[in-house]
């Protein structure tokens, strides 16, 4: 089982073989076109992250050791961040998602090349996810 810190390197490192931006979109826009669909019942207001300009939805589910997120969105660049997001997060310890620092963000440029919509949409992906995470640990 890879860590997130693994995870993240592996990232960096498929970014890192593209220059131009235009290619790491394409990127982003071929990772979310892989994430698996998520059902219509999972489309709920519950599930939709506030503070996103496309609309995102996220759930998690707990095993009783890992956290298990699925997401989609109905744009595609955003539907590639998500993707990128459960690539890191999904089936880890809540502890260690809580704790992570998630630099491959920074690493890959994708903070600088998102407009300010899609970077507080991220940040409330982060803040959901984690919140999952930390409603998961505190209960053991």
């Amino acid at each position: 089982m890879p860590t997130i810190k693994e995870l993240q390197d592996e990232i960096i490192e498929d970014f890192a073989a593209l220059d131009d931006w235009m290619d790491r979109y394409a990127l982003l826009i071929d990772l979310g076109g892989e994430l698996a669909p998520l059902p219509e019942t999972d489309k709920t207001p519950t599930n939709l992250i506030e503070g996103c300009q496309s609309r995102v939805w996220i759930t998690a589910s707990y095993d009783g050791e890992r956290v298990h997120y699925r997401g989609e969105s109905d744009a595609l660049i955003v539907k590639g961040i998500v993707s990128l997001l459960l690539r890191v997060l999904d089936n880890q310890r809540p502890e260690d998602i809580i704790n992570s620092e998630l630099y491959f963000i920074k690493e890959i440029g994708l903070s600088e090349h998102l407009s300010p919509t899609r970077s507080n949409g991220l940040v409330a992906m982060l803040r959901q996810m984690r919140l999952f995470a930390a409603t998961f640990a505190a209960q053991g």
